[in-house]
Parts: C-alpha cells; sequence; structure tokens
C-alpha cells in the first residue's frame, strides 16, 4: 500500500500531538521521549539506561497511556523465575468433574512490556525474553503462543550499584532496536518536577492513538524512501566501527574490540525512517543517519581493555568516528 504525501504530514502531526502530551506530564527527557517513539514506530524494543529515580519507569507508562496500549510492568529480581514472565499452565477441573491443562497468561503477553532493572534478574530469566522480542511468540510446553500486536519491550538498566546485576549477554543487548540514555535533569528541570508532583493538581492524559493506528503507523515507516546514498553512507558507517576495517579511523582500531553487525545497520534505517515520519518527510536524509547512530550503535560495540582502562564510553569513539566521517568516506 502506498501512502501520499498529505497521508504523512497529516501522521506526523498526530505524532507531535502524542509528544506534546506526554510533555504535559513527563518534565524534560525529549531525547529519551523522541527515541522510544522512534522504537514504536520502527516495530523494535528500547533499553533505557540511566540513575534511579529519573523517571524511566514513568516515561514508558505514560507513552502506553497516550496510546492507549495495554501495559504491564514486570520487576526484575534475582529470584524471578522464566515462568514469571511467560505464563504457565495449571490443572483446572471442569463442572463434569474432568481436570485438564489451563495456560495463565504472564504479564509478558501485553502490548508494551516494562521489563524493570532487567539486569538483576538471573541469564535463565533474562533469556525468557529473547523468543519473544525476536519472533514475538512464546512456546510454553511446546505450544507456541503468539504475542499481542503491536508488542513492546522497553527495559530499564541502572548503571550503577553493580554488585548483584547480571549484565545482558550480547546476543540480548542486539535485540534491542537502541539503547537510551536518559540524563539527571536540570535545575529548572527538577524545579518543574517538584512543582507537579508535590503539589495538588493531578495531570489527566488522553489518549491521541491507539494500537490500529500504530499498526499502520509502521506500515508507513516501511515505505519512507531511503536513497542509495544515504544507505551507502549508514553501510559505511556500520563497517567503520570495525577495528579491522581498512576503512576506519585510528580511535576505532585504537579502542574497541568488537564493531557492529547487519542488526546495527538495520536499527539504524528503521529509526532514521520512524525519524523522518515524525518530522513530516517520506525520505531519510543524512541527519537522520547522524541523530539515530549512537543510540542504534552503543550497546553494540565493545571496548576494549586500552579503551576502559584510559575511562572511555563508546560514546566517545561515535562521536569522533561521526565526526570524521563524511558521506561515502572516512577522513
Amino acid at each position: 500500500m502506498s501512502y501520499t504525501p498529505e497521508q504523512y504530514v497529516a501522521m506526523s502531526e498526530k505524532l507531535q500531538a502524542v509528544r506534546d502530551e506526554i510533555g504535559r506530564f513527563i518534565v524534560g527527557q525529549e531525547e529519551a521521549i523522541d527515541y522510544t517513539m522512534f522504537a514504536v514506530l520502527a516495530d523494535g524494543h528500547a533499553l533505557l539506561e540511566g540513575l534511579p529515580g529519573l523517571g524511566k519507569t514513568m516515561l514508558i507508562r505514560t507513552i502506553s497511556e497516550v496510546l492507549d496500549l495495554s501495559f504491564s510492568r514486570i520487576q526484575f529480581t534475582p529470584d524471578l523465575m522464566p515462568t514469571d514472565i511467560t505464563g504457565t499452565s495449571v490443572i483446572e477441573r471442569s463442572a463434569d468433574g474432568n481436570q485438564r491443562f489451563s495456560f495463565q497468561k504472564g504479564p509478558i503477553f501485553s502490548q508494551m512490556v516494562l521489563a524493570d532493572e532487567i539486569n538483576r534478574a538471573t541469564p535463565k530469566t533474562q533469556s525468557a525474553l529473547l523468543e519473544a522480542m525476536g519472533e514475538k511468540t512464546v512456546t510454553v510446553l511446546g505450544d507456541t503462543k503468539k504475542m499481542a500486536k503491536p508488542f513492546f519491550v522497553l527495559a530499564t538498566q541502572n548503571p550503577i550499584e553493580m554488585e548483584g546485576t547480571y549484565p545482558l549477554p550480547e546476543a540480548q543487548m542486539d535485540r534491542f532496536l537502541c539503547k537510551i540514555l536518559v540524563p539527571t535533569p536540570s535545575k529548572i528541570e527538577l524545579m518543574e518536577i517538584m512543582k507537579r508532583t508535590t503539589g495538588s493538581i493531578s495531570i489527566e492524559l488522553k489518549k491521541i492513538m491507539n494500537d490500529t493506528e500504530i499498526v499502520e503507523l509502521q506500515e508507513m515507516v516501511k515505505e519512507v524512501m531511503i536513497a542509495d546514498d544515504m544507505l551507502s553512507y549508514a553501510v559505511d558507517l556500520v563497517v567503520a566501527t570495525h577495528p579491522d576495517s581498512p576503512d576506519t579511523i585510528d580511535e576505532v582500531k585504537q579502542f574497541i574490540e568488537y564493531g557492529s553487525g547487519p542488526r546495527g545497520l538495520q536499527s539504524i534505517v528503521k529509526l532514521a525512517k520512524a525519524r523522518a515520519l515524525i518530522n513530516g518527510r517520506y525520505h531519510v536524509s543524512i541527519a537522520d543517519i547522524k541523530t539515530v547512530a549512537k543510540p542504534a550503535l552503543r550497546h553494540r560495540l565493545m571496548l576494549n581493555y586500552e579503551g576502559e582502562a584510559a575511562g572511555l564510553q563508546v560514546d566517545d569513539v561515535l562521536n569522533t568516528l561521526l565526526e570524521k566521517m563524511k558521506q561515502g568516506q572516512v577522513v
């Protein structure tokens, strides 16, 4: 199905209304709101990382309410079991006295699932999300069940208090379309947060969209055009994240252990298309690709020992790479 430029503009205006409604309740965090919305439109999952108390959980809950999606929250703890997420089969007695197995759905069967502090659960429990995130199905006792549509996992992670946590394996990190960093509020934002949260005024959120419209938006995102030269730039960017590539920069060769794979390129393209749609365009620009590059790649690159010893972050290397890359070449 093809969409007209007028349809893209109309959907862009509605998405702006969604952002404005979220902004009525959430103070600041514009970048986190934008990238979470990009992930929703691109039909992907997002990992939010930030210190405790910055509103990560409230942000996700607010987005689900404004988009009118069913919401469930899973608090990840070391004693959480996989069946606590997926659900399990239990024996039920019918009215005629016969017994049968009945599947009781877990919290994963919602349209928007908040995996709170995902790195506090054991790898076995974390892996319960893998099939749902990758295939959008859950298999219990050989029976495969489909997830709700649309379906998103938005996970939060605390960058401190690493004692007693289980860092996500690379295979699971790669399932997240983007990794969003949630910053500490400024003085002005802190003042506004206090006014909104410690006073008597309560904010009632409006439902701006619904699941049917979101599914249609996801189809519109797929039809956003990306020119060959824009795609070539994205490919060159991903290739340049590999330290053994002849077309990379000295900083990548010196500080990066592993670069990004094909999923990183897919994430850049999907997020760039979503950003173009939100801005009312049906074609991807170079600015779209540069804007989404860090969230799409920061969790797919691994620093080597020298990079960690130097106190660098992956974003430091990506910033240098983006500065030195011109369209189609590294300088």
